[in-house]
């Protein structure tokens, strides 16, 4: 029988990179307990750059005589990104599926009494393992949990690079009625063959068994098996509003004793997209009202526990989300089942990510990744999609590209025909490229009004591809703003990072999905601050702040509320700009967030305004302040005469207090005007000579030749200290990187710098 022991305690860890600790103790070393990462610090704002390279672990492992017969797996729940499992001097195990469980067989050289295990984990860079490049800290580190697993000869497969060697899937077969398959592979170690059985009991929340199978086997030294059946009328898994599970027991038993067994939870629901209605759960429409989520957490970076994802979901059932974006990467195997049991409707995905491998043109470890994730996560219900690229074409757009993303498509529906597949677009893919007829679903991840454009450009956007693409079902993947809490404005505007800008653009957003039937939804990006270590921006170092909840959780931003206010059920009353609190100006706008039509507004205890309109956004104009703190507070009333309440202090005081305004350094100007010192007044026309180099070669191939490459780094060079560009050289041209607003260059420049190139032999 499976017996599964924490084994988190006890490591030994060093940074010093010995191969010799595949076998030998290490000799200094840091006594840590898992989860653990080593950029905890720096992966979200302490030194600069963050540490990549190998590390080791170390710990003992002792076999009492009477186990030795017994099978041993080291289950590992994640390695960033790389890693390699030693016993006793030997490799038993590697991945190079950073955000992946993986699992050793330690029998090979286990022995009586002690045994050293060590475990060499990697996040140096490395050309085709992904991710390649992207907005968020690579945490190095065993950054979740850690199983010993002891188990009979005979026993579920674990070394499928699945979870459970067991999988059930769910289909609608009409009049509430779902057809079960239940498959898997039985594994047997032992010398001879064996006769036993496989059986299921599917039970309701009381424990009644609604539905059982078996089949009799003879089990070889691997043993394929499958069974279904018809559940009726059973209770739906209705996303937020009624997340039913039952709970599936499936065992393995020999001559009437049971060798084996996987208890997993699953629920019955139908999914279907539609372009032009959006999500229909269960028959019913709803509307994606969804967060993204990175998995990191302030101070212990991404080796986060239970609790820390106990939190954050927490957090995500109070905004009153009902779906939510694991992003980029797999996420931990707990989470999934907290938006099982809690009815969040789930987007889970690979980290192909911004650049493709120049090394190994097929991505192979993409697929791997795929693989991994649809197996370890299949049997979660709240998953509706597999996601399988974010901006994959933020560098270039390619042929190859093309079929990497329709491959992985593929390999999807081959893994798991019973879900849909889906992918994130920059906003710069063509409404009508070919991409987008590769996935059920289109996400944009689309940041008007902050890296480009105007806020209400985004109605826009969405109007014009539902027109070039009615069939197409699309949603916003991403939209979000960088906010730090302790800026404000009375006028907030782009790029000052404010709380009240976040806000605007949130309100916006909100309301343009709402208007649109076809667009089946968003997911804010994100729902927390989270690491990044190569960002200085909007006054801190190391993170993105486009969270609605800071990195540590401790403070909700006003935006928050604004999504609670739209997306809860709760009632709730909540006075935004309670940070704002010195106020110069005598008359102030008041907003107020909420979900009751019955709001009443006092300054000073004395009645200034009642409303019953409802909306989720309400602003009293022009409230006069005195001179000093001044109390304002709200009240909101629901149906049943219930009074809810909330109250800031605002200060009028006589001049601005500056440390509300972020000051930019005088270099951000600099994407902007940096072209200036070069003349364009005789741009001309773009030529290309064969055998000369051209704007159309990869800055790789600049850089091997040592004119052109004194050509680039004279109108680039302030570029080259940019910590993504090494990792872009090979599949980054000049012309690819003229179509990125990050970089500014200017159309007239092109041919200037082609002219130069094109005397320059290859």
């Amino acid at each position: 029988m499976l017996k599964i022991i924490p084994f988190n305690q006890l490591w030994m860890f060093t940074k010093e990179n010995s191969p010799s600790y595949a076998s030998t103790l290490i000799k200094e070393g840091q006594s840590v307990t898992l989860p653990h990462t080593w950029n905890d610090m720096d992966g979200q704002g302490g030194t600069e750059p963050y540490y990549r390279g190998a590390c080791w672990y170390q710990r003992t492992l002792h076999i009492a005589p009477e186990d030795i017969g017994k099978r041993f797996y080291l289950e590992i729940g994640a390695a960033g990104n790389m890693g390699q499992v030693y016993i006793n001097g030997h490799l038993v195990g590697e991945s190079r599926c950073g955000y992946a469980m993986f699992r050793a067989a330690l029998n090979p050289y286990l022995r009586e009494g002690d045994n050293l295990i060590a475990i060499r984990v990697d996040n140096s860079y490395d050309n085709e393992v992904y991710p390649l490049m992207a907005d968020f800290t690579f945490f190095g580190g065993l950054y979740r949990e850690v199983n010993l697993l002891i188990m009979d000869d005979i026993h579920f497969d674990v070394m499928d690079h699945g979870r459970d060697g067991v999988y059930l899937t769910q289909t609608s077969s009409g009049d509430n009625s779902f057809r079960l398959d239940v498959r898997g592979r039985v594994i047997n170690e032992s010398c001879a063959p064996a006769n036993g059985s496989v059986l299921i009991q599917l039970a309701d929340l009381e424990g009644t068994i609604v539905w059982e199978a078996s089949s009799e086997l003879s089990f070889a030294t691997e043993t394929e098996f499958s069974l279904h059946g018809t559940i009726s009328n059973p209770t739906l898994w209705d996303g937020v509003d009624n997340p039913y599970l039952y709970k599936a027991v499936i065992t393995v038993s020999v001559q009437g004793e049971v060798a084996d067994a996987r208890q997993i939870e699953i629920g019955f629901r139908t999914v279907e997209l539609t372009a032009d209605r959006g999500v229909i759960l269960n028959g019913k429409p709803v509307k994606l009202n969804g967060v993204c989520r990175h998995q990191d957490f302030g101070g212990v970076g991404n080796a986060i526990t239970k609790a820390h994802m106990e939190l954050d979901m927490e957090l995500i059932r109070e905004i009153g989300a009902n779906s939510i974006r694991l992003a980029h990467y797999q996420h931990d195997d707990y989470f999934y089942s907290l938006c099982d049991r809690y009815g969040l409707l789930v987007w889970a995905e690979i980290p192909y990510i911004s650049i493709p491998s120049t090394k190994d043109p097929e991505s192979r470890n993409a697929f791997e990744q795929l693989e991994r994730l649809i197996k370890q996560a299949y049997n979660h219900t709240s998953i509706y999609c597999w996601g399988v690229q974010n901006e994959i074409t933020i560098a270039v757009e390619t042929e190859n590209t093309y079929r990497t993303i329709q491959k992985l498509v593929e390999e999807a529906k081959r893994l798991d025909p019973s879900r849909f597949v889906a992918q994130a677009n920059i906003n710069g893919v063509a409404d009508d490229s070919i991409i987008n007829n590769f996935t059920d679903l289109v996400g944009y991840n689309l940041y008007y009004g902050w890296y480009y454009g105007e806020i209400k450009d985004l109605g826009e956007r969405l109007d014009e591809f539902h027109r070039v693409r009615p069939d197409v079902p699309a949603l916003v993947s991403e939209y979000g703003v960088d906010t730090n809490p302790r800026y404000h404005s009375y006028t907030p505007q782009v790029q000052d990072y404010t709380e009240e800008y976040q806000l605007l653009f949130h309100h916006n957003a909100l309301e343009t999905f709402q208007a649109r039937p076809f667009v089946l939804g968003g997911y804010v990006w994100n729902m927390f601050d989270f690491g990044s270590a190569n960002r200085k921006e909007g006054g801190e170092v190391g993170k993105n702040l486009k969270g609605l909840v800071t990195i540590d959780r401790t403070l909700k931003k006003d935006a928050f509320y604004l999504c609670k206010a739209y997306w809860s059920k709760d009632p709730f009353v909540h006075v935004a700009g309670r940070r704002f609190y010195h106020r110069h100006k005598e008359g102030n706008d008041i907003i107020i967030l909420s979900n009751l039509s019955h709001i009443r507004l006092y300054h000073n205890d004395i009645l200034l305004t009642e409303t019953q309109d409802g909306k989720p956004v309400y602003v009293v104009k022009n409230v006069l302040l005195k001179p000093g703190d001044n109390r304002i507070r709200v009240e909101g009333v629901d149906d049943q005469g219930t009074v809810y309440t909330d109250e800031i202090v605002l200060r009028h005081v006589s001049e601005i207090d500056t440390s509300y305004i972020h000051v930019k350094e005088e270099k951000s100007k600099h994407v902007v005007n940096w072209f200036e010192q070069f003349d364009l007044s005789e741009a001309g026309q773009i030529e290309v000579k064969e055998g000369y180099y051209s704007i159309y070669d990869t800055i790789e191939d600049l850089y091997s030749n040592d004119a052109s490459k004194a050509v680039f780094l004279k109108y680039f060079g302030h570029v080259t200290s940019n910590p993504f560009f090494e990792v872009t050289q090979g599949v980054m041209s000049i012309d690819k990187m003229s179509q990125l607003v990050f970089y500014g260059i200017p159309p007239e420049l092109l041919p200037v710098i082609n002219r130069e190139l094109n005397i320059i032999s290859k």
